[in-house]
């Protein structure tokens, strides 16, 4: 049950962040519900590796790398979810940060432990 709401959370916010954010179109709720499973999927299986092959460039840059490997979910993600694009690398960097910060501020506020 806190898995589907936390997917529910997320597409709820990809989508109005879409809506809100210049360059990012979603073709759906649907569209959404998909890009928040994909996203969740490639940050489980595919984000670990990143992190782990990006080491020193993290380390050199005391973390801030990470916000580019959180862009380039994004935009792996445009790649498999049709419906779903962002413009640009830019773009896809500031779409992970207020996704990250929304879905922070929301679970927070529901209470919805891991």
């Amino acid at each position: 049950m806190n898995l589907l709401i936390r997917i529910i959370v997320t597409a709820g916010l990809v989508f109005g962040i879409a809506h809100f954010l210049p360059g990012v179109h979603v073709a759906g709720p649907a569209t959404a519900m998909v890009v928040a499973v994909v996203l969740g999927l490639l940050n489980i299986f595919i984000k670990p590796i990143m992190v782990l092959l990006t080491l020193p460039f993290t380390i050199v840059t005391l973390g801030l790398f990470l916000l580019v490997v959180n862009a380039i979910i994004i935009l792996l993600c445009t790649k498999i979810v049709g419906g779903f694009t962002v413009d640009t690398f830019w773009i896809a960097m500031i779409f992970s940060v207020v996704l990250s910060l929304c879905q922070s501020i929301i679970f927070s506020i529901i209470g919805n432990d891991k």
